[in-house]
């Protein structure tokens, strides 16, 4: 078996045991993301708990789950959580199932591949929109996750890289001033996201990655918008490639 079959299967035995409800438990509660404000809403802030939580594995693919443990982990009441869940469900990290609770979906390659195929035109089009339409703030927040993206990749700090990421997600739909993309878009984000942090050990490479993100958030804070559309297809590029290299014999 090679190392990175036997890295695969580690992963899967964990994820196997920490989808019993008692060991999400024995995890303490979840922490707050350093960029998080203190006075943001609680529905919003529990999402965001919960969606890390999701992304980075904490909460493995599978876990059959209740409001009541989610809000155990957060510190936040039941009624926030119950409103998290529906954000959660409508980007397909969690299935509602009727009178029995949560799960966690599964992480599926095809689906996957097809998320990347509308990911690819929509992210173009927010780039490019981003990059004209930002306002100076904005564009100073990109250079700063520009250096965000690199910080963390030199660290390898997994943790810090899905929070830039979200950030950087977030700005580039606020600064595209596009409400029917950025509709689309954040169906998709989570589960790229979790999809990444699952196999970015095995396949792929985290500074080349931290480096083409950067390379749109310094577009975009230039305001070029064909540099900002032609970053956005070599980090989709290089998505794709990784994707297609986790089912690669």
């Amino acid at each position: 078996m090679s190392g990175t079959d036997r890295n695969a299967e580690t992963a899967t035995r964990r994820m196997a045991r920490d989808k019993d409800p008692a060991s999400l438990r024995s995890k303490g509660p979840l922490q707050t993301a350093p960029l998080v404000e203190p006075k943001a809403k609680l529905t919003d802030l529990a999402y965001e708990m919960i969606e890390e939580a999701i992304v980075t594995l904490r909460i493995p693919p599978g876990t059959a789950i209740s409001e009541q443990v989610l809000s155990e982990m957060t510190g936040i009441g039941r009624t926030p959580i119950r409103e998290a869940i529906q954000r959660l469900a409508r980007e397909h990290l969690v299935i509602v199932l009727p009178q029995r609770g949560l799960l966690v979906s599964e992480i599926d390659v095809n689906k996957q591949l097809k998320l990347l195929e509308t990911r690819r035109e929509i992210e173009r089009l927010i780039a490019r929109s981003a990059a004209k339409r930002s306002s100076d703030e904005q564009r100073r927040r990109f250079s700063q996750l520009a250096q965000d993206f690199l910080e963390a990749s030199s660290r390898n700090d997994d943790v810090a890289f899905i929070r830039a990421d979200r950030d950087f997600n977030d700005l580039c739909l606020a600064a595209a001033r596009n409400e029917f993309a950025e509709g689309a878009m954040r169906l998709l984000h989570g589960l790229s996201r979790r999809f990444w942090y699952l196999h970015y050990k095995q396949a792929a490479d985290m500074p080349l990655t931290a480096k083409l993100h950067a390379d749109i958030a310094r577009a975009i804070a230039a305001g070029d918008e064909e540099r900002a559309a032609k970053a956005s297809d070599r980090l989709l590029n290089l998505i794709e490639k990784f994707t297609r290299s986790t089912v690669s014999p």
